[in-house]
């Protein structure tokens, strides 16, 4: 074969044609092989659909509906779903409707109260009742205080009652006389006359000659008469008696006690005939065991404290708020109403369900401990003491969803203290203990301890995919708990259908919020606006919030207009003013590179100096900066340096695409010699990061160039990554890198031979403006797309790439520069090859890399 010229151009260029820069909107109802960003979208059918669609589904979710009917229908424990790529109000909406039309069709669940527990007021009772039977249960035994209130003080005013009451009196009354008569007449007997003090005291009075002394003096005088013996026995008599008279007025209150006792059984047996007849009648409409035994301990406690029933309010207020203040009556000098007064007989309704027809279905927007699962509120009363009872157990979210389907946020909850530990002990037990969160155990103030509550809920959360892979790997229970996973796609193929429903949909907006009419052009940008956001002309996104607020804006420049329809030029307006509104950064970047302050050539060619490409995010938008990127050579044994990696302004991705490069180079040009030399290779004017593998085949051309000699273009960048068998790989980023070295190009100045060099798997994903094409079609701009080194080499420097035994070609050229370089560090002596060796490991070892800027 003989030897071509080194200088050698290439009959052929793989330059990209203008159609292929960009699709047009996929049309309504196509036939797949169409579908494939080629066909033009057609006008009058978008405008139709937009006049005529209503499309509330989500886009292209159906993997995802389907996972979440799955979950719901499913009634078994961990059967709850992870809902991942939830972004909008509107597609939570779409979740929430799915629920409400199961939740419709599933039977009502059940009301749950508490009640209070009169054998340990500290461990208040759960009671399962029908559907509405929990405010019915509360209304009811508010009747029924209301009803002994009323019915039992004119039970005590009863004749009969009275009679009997009375009888009793006198009954007790003619014992005790006969007990003290008896005692007075032993007392004569042996003496002495029992007389009463004006204090109440009973005073013995020894008799004289069987009669009682008529004056004090007269016993006196009697007394001094008698013999010191007499007067001892007397004495002891009148001792005997005192004890006697103790005894008897131990049986008198004995007596008494029969008589309260014998009393309160009357009271109990006529309060009894009042209140069970009542008792009876609730337990019968009830028909619930556990209701039953609820009732028959309230009316065993009535019957027990029947006088709080008589007493009037004013005087009971206090004993009453000492038993159960309310918060009217700490608050307020207003009398306490009688539920106040009778808080033992209240019902607390934590799960109403009264007027539902199917079970409920709870959002929580706000997932706190105290919204998911409620709290036991105390009080303080004015003398700054705490209390609390089972009226004032609050139920939350998960209570209220109890037999439905309770849907929150877990990126949410999880950061809420307390929230993600109790979420899973009540998953995995299917009980729930109201309590309040108390973060400090030792400070806790609630006594009360509520029985748990059998709770039977579908949960739904709604989370990111790095939240949902963060729990199922490092906590074991996760994957049992929440068994299926429904993800949201962000993209979905651009067919017909999606066409259809970004049309529907930008029609039925204008109709909700009064937006002009949409023509086919309009819809068409805006169904390639979902192309470029999906980054593939044959996907676009399935999110509609963009895609909401980017026919908002066109309105808006169209109403500025006075246009009586949003036409396509209204939403090219509108994509250029978003630019306009966030592009600074870039514009000055490229006012740097026009007047010199970065370097970057457009112009002539260069050995080891090459273009490459960027994408950097400022927040909300993303925009392609060229820089300049060298490539030196030197005799060594050091491989290519990363100056990037070694002064720790590199990231690992980027790393490894410049290890890729010795791989290349071992590989093509090291299977007979070994690839002996030192080179490094540098992002010039690069002072914070980098990281990304797509500068990878740039920074190979540029060392190709620098060791064939041959000069690369400079007015072309270069994109793309590569793999060690010189394949160049797909990189993200495209557009935006194509326009950003466009705008730079126009800012500097067009010469009609710029251009870009991407990797031909990118062809799909390119969905550029209407400048950057205009300018293809006029020959002022070039994109180039290739599939190996050798292609992108040959557009670069205008020689072949052939191979390494072909001379005149890059292979060639460079697998002798790489001999040269072996043959001569072997030709030298041995120290002086040592101190190159120490030379070239004299550079720090490399760390960990600072924070990159995100170039792809």
């Amino acid at each position: 074969m003989a030897p071509k010229n080194e200088n050698e151009p290439i009959a052929r260029e793989p330059e990209l044609a203008p159609a292929e820069l960009k699709p047009a909107a996929p049309p309504a109802a196509l036939a797949p092989a169409q579908l494939r960003g080629i066909s033009p979208v057609a006008p009058d059918e978008l405008e139709r659909l937009a006049r005529d669609g209503h499309d509330h589904q989500l886009l292209g979710q159906g993997r995802a509906l389907d996972a979440i009917r799955l979950g719901i229908g499913i009634d078994a424990p961990g059967y709850n779903v992870y809902v991942s790529g939830l972004r909008t109000r509107e597609e939570r909406d779409s979740i929430l409707l799915l629920l409400r039309e199961r939740a419709a069709a599933a039977p009502t669940p059940g009301d749950w109260v508490y009640v209070n527990n009169f054998r340990a007021a500290e461990a208040p009772i759960a009671l399962a009742l029908a559907p509405g039977q929990g405010a019915e249960f509360r209304q009811r035994m508010r009747a029924l205080v209301g009803f002994v209130i009323d019915q039992l003080p004119k039970a005590f005013r009863r004749e009969d009652f009275g009679h009997e009451r009375t009888a009793l009196r006198d009954k007790y009354n003619k014992r005790a006389k006969e007990l003290f008569g008896n005692f007075e007449t032993r007392a004569r007997e042996r003496g002495f006359a029992i007389q009463s003090a004006p204090g109440g005291q009973v005073m013995f009075i020894p008799l004289v000659r069987g009669k009682t002394p008529e004056s004090p003096e007269d016993l006196q005088r009697e007394m001094a008469a008698l013999s010191d013996d007499e007067k001892e026995r007397l004495g002891q008599v009148q001792g005997e008696l005192q004890t006697e008279l103790g005894n008897l007025m131990m049986r008198q209150q004995e007596l008494m006690q029969e008589l309260m006792a014998d009393i309160r059984a009357i009271e109990r047996a006529f309060a009894a005939r009042l209140i069970t007849p009542a008792i009876a009648s609730l337990k019968t409409h009830f028909d619930n065991p556990a209701v039953a035994a609820y009732l028959d301990d309230a009316a065993e406690h009535m019957l027990s404290h029947l006088e709080r029933f008589r007493e009037p309010a004013g005087e009971a207020r206090l004993a009453d708020e000492a038993r159960a203040p309310d918060m009217e009556s700490v608050t307020s000098a207003a009398q306490p109403t009688e539920a106040a007064r009778f808080f033992e007989y209240q019902v607390n309704v934590v799960v109403d369900n009264a007027g539902r027809s199917g079970a409920p279905v709870v959002c929580e927007d706000a997932p706190t401990y105290r919204n998911l699962f409620g709290t036991i509120e105390r009080w303080i009363d004015p003398l700054g003491r705490a209390g609390t009872n089972f009226t004032r157990i609050i139920p939350g979210s998960f209570m209220k969803a109890h037999g439905g389907f309770l849907v929150f946020d877990l990126e949410d909850a999880a950061v809420e203290p307390g929230v993600w530990k109790t979420l899973k002990r009540i998953l995995k037990t299917g009980r729930m203990t109201p309590e309040t969160f108390e973060p400090f155990p030792f400070l806790a103030l609630s006594g009360l301890k509520p029985e748990p509550i059998e709770i039977r809920n579908k949960v739904i959360v709604l989370g990111g995919a790095q939240l949902y892979n963060l729990l199922y790997f490092y906590d074991s229970e996760f994957g049992g708990l929440f068994k299926v996973r429904a993800e949201i796609l962000p993209v979905i193929g651009a067919d017909g259908e999606s066409a259809a429903h970004y049309a529907a949909r930008v029609g039925e907006l204008a109709r909700r919020e009064k937006l002009p009419a949409f023509t086919g052009g309009a819809l068409a940008r805006v169904v390639e606006f979902g192309m470029r956001m999906a980054g593939d002309r044959a996907r676009v996104v399935s999110l509609m919030e963009p895609i909401d607020d980017l026919a908002r804006e066109a309105a808006y420049f169209a109403r500025a207009a006075n246009a009586a329809a949003v036409n396509a030029e209204h939403v090219d307006r509108a994509l250029d003013e978003r630019i306009l509104r966030r592009n600074f950064i870039e514009e000055e970047i490229r006012r740097l590179i026009a007047n010199g302050t970065i370097i970057v050539n457009l112009d002539g060619r260069a050995a080891g100096q090459i273009n490459g490409l960027a994408v950097l995010d400022v927040g909300g938008y993303s925009f392609g900066r060229p820089s300049r990127v060298t490539a030196t050579v030197a005799l060594g044994q050091s491989g290519v340096i990363n100056i990037e990696r070694e002064s720790h302004l590199s990231g690992a991705t980027h790393d490894k695409g410049v290890m890729i490069l010795g791989g290349f180079l071992r590989a093509r040009f090291g299977q007979q010699n070994p690839v002996a030399m030192t080179a490094s290779i540098c992002f010039e004017q690069s002072y914070s990061g980098i990281d990304g593998d797509s500068a990878s085949s740039t920074e190979l051309y540029a060392l190709l160039s620098a060791l064939s000699g041959v000069p690369i273009r400079q007015d072309l960048a270069v994109t793309g990554s590569v793999d060690q068998y010189g394949q160049v790989q797909a990189i993200g980023g495209v557009n935006e890198k194509i326009e950003g070295f466009y705008r730079v190009c126009k800012a500097v100045g067009l010469t009609g031979h710029q251009g870009v060099m991407a990797p031909r798997a990118n062809l799909r994903n390119l969905m550029l403006d209407y400048d950057t094409i205009e300018a293809v079609k006029q020959g002022r701009f070039h994109i180039y797309t290739v599939d190996s080194i050798d292609q992108g080499i040959e557009i670069l420097t205008g020689v072949r790439a052939g191979a390494i035994d072909e001379p005149g070609t890059i292979n060639y050229l460079v697998a002798r520069r790489l001999r040269e370089m072996g043959e001569r560090l072997r030709e030298r002596p041995p120290a002086e090859t040592r101190v190159i060796h120490e030379q070239a490991a004299a550079a720090p070892p490399s760390g960990p890399p600072g924070p990159p800027e995100p170039p792809r």
